[in-house]
């Protein structure tokens, strides 16, 4: 059952539900959101714990409104006012889930007598991206990226054609309440005896500091990364591939028109935001050097299948934001020497010891 799932609600309440669910070892937890097609009516947050694992359950979720000011859980008392034909708000629902593979049926019914449905089929999960792209060589790439100076692209290099999903994702975690609360503290705890800067996570640019640093080092966080440079990116994708590689393979690059994104759909800053959002945070290098040589970016999101979020968002728009180029890993050799001279190197990539060393193992040894 743990996942994203995102639908439709039937009943009282006609709108957009998404139920993020983690796996707690002998039970699930798991946040609901539900957005009324109405917006005269407020929309709302449901948080539960599961008694056990079954296939069949039924379980109490605690009910909060959801800010429209900020998009996140709020205080009734507080918000009530925008919605002045409401006088009556739910506190907990009763609620019954069935599930099956990749079906999901759920029924509730609040404190107050309303009452929903949902059912959901959810596309099975996969490590491989719908991403078709486009298969070139690295002189036609070259004469291609040449094409795109003055626009405002973001580039993203991997070893394989892999889907686009956050780390945090890819650990099968959904749900941001749990990694707002618990994660983070750990993560400051920790970080807070290691660095010399004490993060204030109450300022935006400092929060994002902080979980860009953190996921720069190896932590897995909402976070996705990529770069303005398309042959940063080509170093990334090449990076990881042996140097007598023999493997008819590719390597991906992704395209992201960032300045049409930004300007056709909002973009959300908060981590803990419950309406399905992709945003491109650029964060401030606080006891992170590698972010200016790498000219990183980053996109933050609550949605596991980035892919489908945003061809959605081409159809709704009828624009066009996601493209991928294929290169063969044979030139592996060529595209590094080549990045070599560029100046693109591990060295430049990861200042301090360990890009030193990754740069000299790749121009001392054969393989």
């Amino acid at each position: 059952m743990k996942g994203q799932w995102i639908g439709r609600t039937t009943g009282d309440i006609e709108g957009l539900i998404i139920i993020n669910i983690d796996d707690y070892g002998k039970h699930y937890i798991g946040e609901v959101y539900v957005f009324p097609d109405n917006h005269e009516e407020p929309s709302s947050a449901g948080f539960f714990k599961t008694k056990d694992k079954s296939a069949r359950m039924d379980f109490k979720a605690v009910i909060t409104s959801i800010d429209p000011r900020t998009g996140t859980p709020g205080m009734w008392e507080v918000i009530k006012k925008y919605y002045p034909s409401i006088t009556n708000y739910s506190k907990e629902a009763d609620v019954i889930v069935h599930f099956n593979k990749n079906k999901l049926h759920l029924g509730a019914k609040t404190d107050i007598g309303i009452k929903i449905e949902s059912e959901i089929i959810r596309k099975q999960f996969t490590t491989d991206s719908d991403v078709e792209g486009d298969t070139k060589s690295w002189e036609e790439y070259k004469s291609f990226v040449s094409t795109l100076l003055g626009q405002k692209n973001l580039f993203r290099g991997q070893r394989a054609r892999w889907k686009l999903r956050t780390a945090f994702h890819r650990r099968r975690r959904y749900c941001l309440t749990r990694f707002r609360t618990e994660d983070i503290h750990q993560l400051r705890r920790q970080l807070s005896a290691r660095t010399p800067h004490l993060f204030n996570l109450n300022d935006p640019d400092e929060f994002g500091a902080f979980l860009n640093l953190a996921q720069n080092h190896g932590y897995p966080t909402p976070l996705l990364d990529w770069t303005r440079s398309p042959y940063v990116a080509a170093f990334f994708a090449f990076k990881e591939v042996p140097k007598n590689v023999k493997e008819n393979d590719f390597v991906r690059i992704y395209f992201f028109n960032e300045k049409k994104w930004r300007t056709d759909w909002q973009q959300v800053y908060r981590i803990d935001a419950t309406a399905l959002h992709l945003s491109v945070l650029e964060t401030l290098a606080i006891g992170n050097e590698r972010l200016i040589p790498q000219q990183s970016v980053t996109t933050v999101t609550n949605i596991d299948d980035i892919e489908s979020y945003i061809k959605s968002k081409e159809i709704e728009s009828g624009s066009n934001y996601l493209t991928a180029i294929n290169l063969p890993v044979s030139e592996r050799n060529i595209v590094m020497q080549e990045l070599f001279f560029m100046g693109i190197t591990a060295a430049s990539m990861f200042p301090g010891l360990d890009g030193a060393c990754e740069e000299l193992r790749e121009k001392m040894f054969d393989e």
